[in-house]
């Protein structure tokens, strides 16, 4: 009897836990530069357009979603979308990182060829 209700206990700790570290992610997007060197490889320096979208079809993610760029990093983070790059990149950010590129990259325009 005690070994059911020490599980659930538990069990709702590790939720409310789980609930409350999520709740204190808050997005800065001034924390980002330091965290996207490995972004701009491929997705281009922001205000700057590169070869690679056009050569290797990657993504120019400035001017993307927020909820668009978190949702995708979460889910190469957890396996349910693959890439060969973007999914062991994103397994080592954490979700405060990911808040932080997400809105970061949000803010950006879309790269235009420099003139």
């Amino acid at each position: 009897m005690r070994k059911p209700l020490a599980v659930l206990l538990f069990a709702g700790v590790a939720t409310a836990a789980g609930a409350a570290a999520a709740a204190d992610v808050v997005a800065n997007p001034k924390a980002a530069p330091q965290k996207i060197e490995q972004c701009i490889g491929c997705h281009g320096i922001p205000e700057y357009k590169t070869a690679f979208p056009e050569v290797y079809q990657v993504p120019m993610i400035g001017g993307q979603s927020a909820k668009y760029i978190e949702a995708a990093l979460q889910a190469y983070k957890k396996g349910d979308r693959k890439h060969p790059q973007m999914t062991p990149t994103a397994r080592v950010l954490s979700d405060q990182d990911i808040a932080d590129i997400a809105a970061y990259y949000s803010q950006q325009t879309a790269a235009t060829p420099n003139k």
